[in-house]
């Protein structure tokens, strides 16, 4: 009777272990799962916004200009664009057209 407990105790084991759906399928499936749900938090958040984006471009003419400027560049009619262009590293400024005698 010893020795059947002791074959049984020693069959589940291996099961436990070795066998299908073993203790570190389910760890590496528990990994997973947690990787699956920080990426969903992530995308919530995304969704979030861009639903709170376009509830604002439905409502108000605000946004939609703000992302006619930033998107395609667009001004309103009178007014000035300037564009500023960083120098290049190693380069002097260019001349900005004023003669400088002392």
């Amino acid at each position: 009777m010893l020795l059947l407990l002791l074959v049984c105790l020693i069959g589940l084991q291996y099961r436990l272990w070795f066998g299908e759906a073993n203790l570190g399928d389910v760890q590496a499936l528990q990994q997973e799962i947690e990787r699956q749900r920080a990426e969903n938090d992530l995308l919530v958040n995304r969704n979030h916004q861009l639903d709170a984006e376009v509830k604002d471009l439905k409502q108000g003419l605000e946004a939609l200009e703000e992302r006619a400027r930033n998107q395609l560049g667009m001004i309103k009619e009178g007014e000035s664009f300037f564009q500023l262009v960083p120098a290049l590293p190693g380069k002097p400024p260019a001349d900005s057209g004023q003669s400088r005698n002392p």
